[in-house]
Parts: structure tokens; C-alpha cells; sequence
């Protein structure tokens, strides 16, 4: 695909004002933070020159549940170098699963994979499903964390901190001419996980 000067620094625009948003929501207290962060998507989908659907302007969210933060014990694992599926017709992404992070959500133990992006500048991603996907969430999985988009909660005491309020769909969801990762089965969650963003 030809990216034009403009599309290139409207992409960067976006990317500035993504990380922005998240600096914002890490110095707020957690509810605060995912209102100033559902306030914030909502205006870059209507408004911003690279939003996934131009105009759009039906986000839905979960009410916010303060029991869907959550602060997950890392714990390295084997370098695995993983092909994930995309939602386009070419070639998987190429990420390195280096870690899992461990906690609990009404009392079950629950494991996600944290993996590193490989390409150029790299960068933590997780993906998710849960027993919400394809019923009230988008089914191919959502977004927890992905600092290539600045979409960071940051850490307490070593613990990387979870907050499924701000759980985002890829902007495939949205329009399929986008490619974006999708969850892969080891991270399915076997719980529903009723916090962020729903179907369309």
C-alpha cells in the first residue's frame, strides 16, 4: 500500500496523541483514567484523519468494573519465536513469546503470554479472548496491551498492571482493509471477561 507524505504524518499525529492519552490515564485513578480513555477513543474515531472508521461514532463499552484491574505476577518463559495469524491474506506476524504474566479474576488463576514484536523497534503485545468473544466482544480477540501504540498501563512493584476496562478491538474490527495480529489460542481466556470495548 503507497502511504502518501500526509498519511504518514497524520499516522504520527494519532501515534503522539495515543501515547498521550495513555501518559494521561497512568497519572489518574483507575476510573477517571478509563473515562478520560473512552472520552478520548470516541473523539479520535469520529474526528482523526486515521481512524479505523472515519466519522464513526457507536463505541460501546462495559460499565467499569474496578474487579477487572488487575496486577499480574511476570514470569519469564523460553523465548519462543511465534507466527500469528493475521486478519489479512498474507503473511503472519512475527512475534517472540518471552514471558507469562499470571493472575486472577473472581478467584480463578488465569495466564496470558506476553509477546515481543520483531520488527524494527519491537514492542509488548497482548492479545486476548475470552467466553465473550464473538457474542458481546469482537471475535477474533481484543487489545490489552501494545506499546507500539503506546496502549501502556505501566508497573507496581514489579507486577505489570491488567486493566480489562481498557481493553480495546484492532481496527480490523472495524475495516477489513486494516491487518492487525490476532489473539492466538494460548490466549484464551476461559472465564467471560465483561470490561471494555463491545461489538460493534
Amino acid at each position: 500500500m503507497r502511504v502518501t507524505p500526509e498519511d504518514a504524518l497524520t499516522l504520527l499525529d494519532w501515534k503522539r496523541r495515543v501515547f498521550a492519552l495513555y501518559e494521561g490515564v497512568r497519572r489518574l485513578e483507575p476510573r477517571a483514567g478509563w473515562e478520560l480513555w473512552r472520552a478520548t477513543r470516541d473523539e479520535f474515531f469520529r474526528s482523526h484523519p486515521q481512524s479505523p472508521s472515519p466519522g464513526y461514532d457507536r463505541l460501546r463499552y462495559f460499565d467499569h468494573d474496578p474487579a477487572l484491574r488487575v496486577l499480574a505476577d511476570i514470569e519469564t518463559a523460553e523465548r519462543e519465536r511465534r507466527a500469528i495469524e493475521t486478519s489479512g491474506d498474507g503473511e503472519p506476524g512475527w512475534f517472540t513469546r518471552f514471558a507469562l504474566a499470571r493472575f486472577s479474576l473472581g478467584g480463578e488463576p488465569l495466564t496470558l503470554e506476553l509477546y515481543w514484536l520483531d520488527a524494527y523497534g519491537g514492542g509488548l503485545f497482548v492479545p486476548f479472548r475470552d467466553a465473550t468473544s464473538g457474542r458481546e466482544t469482537y471475535g477474533a480477540g481484543r487489545y490489552l496491551l501494545d506499546t507500539v501504540k503506546g496502549a501502556d498501563l505501566g508497573a507496581d512493584d514489579d507486577r505489570l498492571v491488567l486493566d480489562f476496562n481498557l481493553a480495546y478491538n484492532p481496527s480490523c474490527a472495524y475495516d477489513p482493509s486494516w491487518v492487525c495480529p490476532l489473539a492466538p489460542a494460548a490466549n484464551r481466556l476461559p472465564v467471560a471477561v465483561r470490561a471494555g470495548e463491545l461489538v460493534l
